[in-house]
């Protein structure tokens, strides 16, 4: 994400679900005023950290060390009337993987929004373009509740999609076994593992959320929070019932190709324990020794051949007598 301010927008709200853009001085006064600004930075830009000391000074040190942590794991804390939020988004950018999930941090109060990122969220824009169009949130609190309803949003395909990779792997697994599935396997599984390491923190964090005191926090955002909660804890669910069936998957999956591999090797030792007998023969008569019998006998080549069909023969007789074939 490059950018050669630290600021990769800034947005005045008008407490009617729309916003004007705003130049990064100009947004400066709205942030030391009552009006309701959301500056969205980039995590990663050298001059964040200054841009936010010099310009957002009431913030205490440790809250922007959290803003700027280079590893972050889904957490709410309340600080006086004010709000620290980090929160995690699936990465849909170009090459990357879902389950690589982003990082947004979030200072918000009643009249700032600050968000930063290391990576482009599609969450941050379908909200900036929300506001934009004039039906985006009318306050901090709906934006807050908006933001995390816009990132489990985005979610939903990816989950959805891992669900039908696993919906076909059963299929394909009745259907024709094949050792490639236990790649497709593997991959569904780490995946899912990787996504819940973040997804039920961030339920967690949700849930404190709803139960914070904060004066500006109204009903009808604590409402939309309660849905996003049901929401995720569903997706949570959802992770434990996929890891579930692939590990269910994978187990009968190494059954089958076990089996298989059983039933070959059993094979082979059929076919060994027809020729066995069969090779002692030929073993016996092919010594290079004198007094062997037929070696003068033009028909004895012919004897012997037809001996050793009758042995063969005598023998599957008696592997399928006692059942072995």
């Amino acid at each position: 994400m490059q950018s050669e301010h630290p600021i990769l927008f800034s947005l005045i709200l008008d407490n009617q679900g729309s916003a004007d853009e705003s130049d990064p001085l100009a947004v400066i006064d709205a942030l030391r005023d009552d009006r309701l600004a959301w500056v969205h930075m980039n995590a990663d830009h050298e001059d964040t950290a200054a841009w936010l000391r010099d310009n957002i000074s009431y913030l205490n040190p440790l809250i922007i060390n959290a803003l700027l942590a280079e590893e972050t794991r889904p957490r709410c804390e309340a600080f006086d009337d004010g709000l620290l939020l980090i929160l995690r988004g699936v990465n849909l950018n170009e090459g990357a993987e879902p389950d690589d999930m982003v990082s947004l941090r979030l200072w918000v109060d009643e009249n700032r929004i600050i968000s930063l990122c290391k990576r482009n969220l599609r969450a941050v824009e379908m909200l900036k373009a929300d506001l934009m169009e004039g039906h985006g949130p009318h306050n901090s609190a709906d934006l807050v509740s908006s933001m995390i309803h816009a990132l489990l949003e985005v979610m939903e395909p990816v989950f959805s999609e891992m669900d039908d990779a696993t919906d076909r792997i059963e299929a394909e697994l009745v259907d024709k076994p094949d050792m490639k599935l236990r790649f497709l396997i593997t991959d569904i599984r780490s995946s899912s593992i990787q996504l819940r390491r973040y997804i039920a923190p961030q339920r967690d964090a949700i849930t404190r959320l709803r139960s914070l005191q904060l004066g500006w926090l109204d009903e009808p955002a604590k409402h939309k929070l309660l849905e996003s909660q049901d929401r995720i804890t569903r997706y949570v669910e959802q992770l434990d019932a996929i890891r579930e069936r692939c590990q269910v998957v994978q187990d009968e999956l190494t059954n089958t190709l076990a089996d298989k591999l059983n039933r070959n090797m059993y094979t082979l030792s059929v076919i060994a324990g027809i020729f066995l007998p069969l090779g002692f023969l030929t073993g016996l008569l092919g010594i290079n020794v004198g007094g062997m019998p037929g070696v003068d006998d033009a028909d004895a080549f012919t004897i012997v051949a037809i001996a050793c069909v009758i042995i063969a023969f005598i023998e599957l007789l008696i592997f399928r007598k006692l059942r072995w074939i």
